[in-house]
């Protein structure tokens, strides 16, 4: 079966558990919750004993857990074994002691599995498994047109009233960063006294949470959000961030999408270089945008040209005004009109 990891969440205390659960993605709020979700239902119905397994590594020895499914419980009729699964990837060995529990669970065992990475690459046989005889949970990122969304949920389940102003100051201030939100989502229960939350009153109790970062200022920019690259790069700039320690994984992200831009003119795979360079599923979408504004292999040379002249201009090897120049560079990728505003 699978289930959002709100439905997890959800469930009442008494509702039967599953045999086992796989909770995974790339949001970690999201992946947390659900996961505390199932180990409080587990509490709620007695299980009392828990066993924590780190597969995070080649070293990992699965015979340990498979001997561990068929070990006596020591303090409770029901245990909850753990798997901690950061790659999603349990290898052939894993995969042969996942699928095998699934085929028999013990009646005195409840089986989570959570995973950080995940994408339809990660989902194997073992998974159809789980998917089989428990639930299967994933938790992909909240798309930008989704938070809003996300965000009044969570209001609502929290017991307060938002109006849509309230709600946008809230989307806007959080950039995306869903365990800000629910921060400040925690913190209106106690100040907003049971009323109404409007846009100036959201204005004057949250803060600006933003996750200002070069990561999510290069994801902005391939994925065409202008407006959010021009905000971001002044709230990186109000917090002290230089030009010279930003440049570094700009060029990086210019390099990968340059070599995608030649791929693709040639009439190549582009998905299998994109798995070539590391970039999985969930995250190619910001790539497939910025290569379908700048189809040409010339165009993002001459981005990484600029780069480079930017990157001069920051160590004072070059005049010029470092963060002005950036602000065009990246706005330039985001929004193909704006390409007029580099030298030329």
């Amino acid at each position: 079966m699978e289930l959002k990891p709100e439905q997890l969440a959800s469930r009442s205390a008494t509702d039967p558990l599953y045999p086992v659960y796989l909770i995974a993605g790339p949001e970690i709020l999201r992946v947390l919750e659900a996961a505390d979700a199932v180990r409080a239902q587990a509490r709620a119905q007695g299980i009392g004993e828990r066993e924590v397994f780190d597969a995070d590594g080649r070293d990992f020895d699965w015979n340990t857990l498979d001997a561990s499914f068929n070990a006596p419980s020591l303090f409770s009729a029901r245990r909850l074994i753990e798997v901690r699964l950061p790659s999603g990837k349990p290898g052939k060995d894993g995969a042969e002691v996942i699928s095998a529990f699934c085929a028999n669970p013990p009646p005195d065992v409840i089986l989570l599995v959570t995973a950080g990475e995940w994408s339809k690459a990660h989902h194997g046989k073992w998974a159809d498994a789980i998917a089989r005889v428990g639930a299967i949970a994933i938790a992909w990122s909240i798309k930008p047109h989704e938070l809003s969304g996300w965000i009044e949920s969570r209001l609502r389940a929290k017991g307060l009233r938002a109006d849509r102003t309230a709600v946008q100051v809230l989307t806007d201030r959080v950039e995306g960063n869903l365990l800000a939100a629910a921060q400040e989502i925690d913190k209106l229960v106690l100040l907003a006294e049971g009323k109404t939350l409007d846009a100036a009153t959201m204005e004057s109790l949250v803060a600006d949470a933003a996750r200002y970062d070069v990561f999510r200022l290069t994801d902005a920019m391939l994925a065409g959000q202008a407006d959010h690259v021009s905000r971001m790069l002044t709230g990186l700039r109000a917090e002290g961030d230089v030009v010279a320690g930003l440049m570094p994984m700009v060029v990086k992200e210019l390099l990968r999408t340059a070599a995608l831009a030649r791929v693709q003119a040639r009439g190549g795979n582009l998905g299998a270089e994109m798995k070539a360079q590391g970039i999985w599923e969930t995250k190619q979408a910001p790539f497939k945008r910025a290569l379908q504004r700048h189809a040409s292999p010339a165009r993002w040379d001459r981005f990484v040209a600029e780069a480079s002249r930017i990157d001069r201009i920051a160590k004072g090897r070059g005049d010029g005004d470092a963060w002005v120049a950036m602000e065009r560079l990246l706005l330039a990728v985001a929004d193909a009109k704006a390409v007029r505003l580099l030298v030329a």
